[in-house]
Order: structure tokens, then sequence, then C-alpha cells
């Protein structure tokens, strides 16, 4: 995919998409279902997989469903063959599963911090290894990975998921050094709150300082995030922000961290006085 791109872009496409039965990574296979892809779904609960593919399915597109638990190397690598069995080699692969468990350090369980790194960090590796190999032998390909806004800011709360997310960032930004001279494409996506199932269960267990600060940034949607996403496969992005605000905050991050860190220390005083 050249940085034309168009509608017809994805047209015939092989494309697998981790966490492809809600959220960010459905809102994407929807969009790329009308563009003619052909669609690879993977994710942990058959029901949802079942249904997200049924829909795609009624909108004309190729779609299938492959159940997998992204943390387990082997059961990945046998999904990938599978998919790649039914419509050709990966084409695109795009990584969203991902949970986040936000809380007090001190009070969230051990098992908080090793699934979270297992899923977001692990769940994204091993799709990848399982495509790249092929990719780089075509010389072509695109892979891309959710981080988040929290890979780039270490935010109160989330002691859990902002080094998993910051993992995926420094995968994903390593590993497009190596596979660029390939014709490989590698991209990293940095969502602000997007509004999804997942982010009205963070709300149960945010505590004060994190909805403090979390509150001020506009969660976007799935769609829109998903349409940024697209997009940033067509130009063969490398770094994609969602929208104008995520694209501040990263830009302050990268060049002011100090104005970021007062800034949110002034939230997190006046939570607490609150």
């Amino acid at each position: 995919m050249g940085r034309a791109g168009g509608a017809r872009s994805f047209e015939g496409r092989h494309v697998v998409i981790t966490g492809g039965s809600s959220g960010i990574g459905l809102a994407t296979a929807r969009l790329l279902a009308a563009r003619g892809a052909r669609l690879s779904l993977l994710a942990r609960t058959p029901e949802r997989l079942d249904a997200a593919v049924a829909e795609l399915r009624e909108l004309g597109a190729r779609a299938l469903a492959v159940p997998v638990d992204v943390r387990d190397q082997v059961a990945v690598q046998e999904a990938i063959r599978l998919a790649g069995a039914e419509f050709g080699p990966c084409d695109v692969l795009i990584t969203c599963a991902g949970i986040a468990r936000p809380g007090h350090f001190g009070e969230l369980a051990d098992q908080v911090f090793r699934e979270t790194v297992d899923v977001d960090y692990f769940g994204t590796l091993w799709p990848i290894r399982a495509v790249a190999p092929e990719m780089v032998r075509r010389g072509s390909g695109s892979i891309v990975g959710v981080s988040s806004m929290l890979g780039m800011i270490g935010i109160f709360g989330y002691t859990a998921y902002a080094p998993a997310k910051f993992a995926v960032r420094g995968l994903l930004e390593t590993l497009g050094t190596e596979l660029r001279p390939h014709g490989v494409h590698v991209g990293c996506v940095y969502p602000p709150d997007v509004d999804t199932p997942q982010l009205a269960d963070e709300n149960r267990f945010k505590p004060a300082e994190t909805h403090a600060i979390s509150g001020t940034v506009r969660p976007m949607t799935a769609e829109a995030v998903a349409r940024a996403m697209v997009r940033g496969i067509e130009r063969r992005s490398v770094t994609i922000v969602p929208d104008r605000q995520a694209g501040l905050l990263t830009y302050l991050a990268a060049v002011c961290p100090p104005l970021i860190r007062y800034l949110i220390d002034r939230k997190v005083r006046r939570a607490r006085r609150g």
C-alpha cells in the first residue's frame, strides 16, 4: 500500500485484527470491510467474536472468527496459521487486544501487573512474531499496534497499565527500524481515552486523582481512532495520533516533560484537597 492509499488500498488484502470482537478492533474491521479487505478477527470470547464476524458478513465482507488467548504464543501461532490457510498470508496486522485496571499501586494485586503485561505487551508481541518473518520474506506488509497516550506519559493510578504500553511503544519503534529496510511498515497508535466498554470498566476503579486527570481529556470514539489508524496505514505513518488533543499532549510530553509533570501533580494535589 503506497501513499496514494484511498478506498481501494485494502481491496483483497488479508487483515488480521487482535481484539477484533469489540472496541477499536471491531470499529476498524467495519471500516475495512467497506474497503474490501479479507478480515480475520482474533479474540478470546467466542460468542462476541462470532457476533462480530456475523455482522461483517452481513456487510458483505469475507470474515473469519479465530478464538484465541493472545497471551498464549503457541495458540497465537496456530490462529495465524488457520487465518492464513483461509485467506493467504497476512498483509496487515493490527493489534488491539488490551486490558487496563487502574488503582493505587499499593492496593493492586500482583496478578494485575502480570496479566496486564501478558495481554498488552506479549499479546502484541506474539502475533507480530507470527507474521513478521513472512512479511520480510515477501518484502511487504504493515504492522500496527495500539499503545496509548499512557505509553507516552505516566499517569497517577496506572502503574500496571502504563509500563505495559510503554513496552508496546518501545517494541514497535525498535521493530520499525529493523523492518523498514525490508519494505515492512510498522506503526504505533497513541489514543487517549476511548469511549468503549473497556473505559466504562476502568472508570469503576479509577482513584479520585486519576479521575481528576483523565476528566480533562475528552474520550474519543472507537470509530475516530479506527479512521486515524487506517489513514496511518495508508500513509505508512510511524506515529499515529488520532486527534489534535492527543497530538498536543504527545508533543508536550516529548519536548517539555516538566510542564506535563507539573500539570499532573497540580491536579493530584487538588483532588486530594477535595
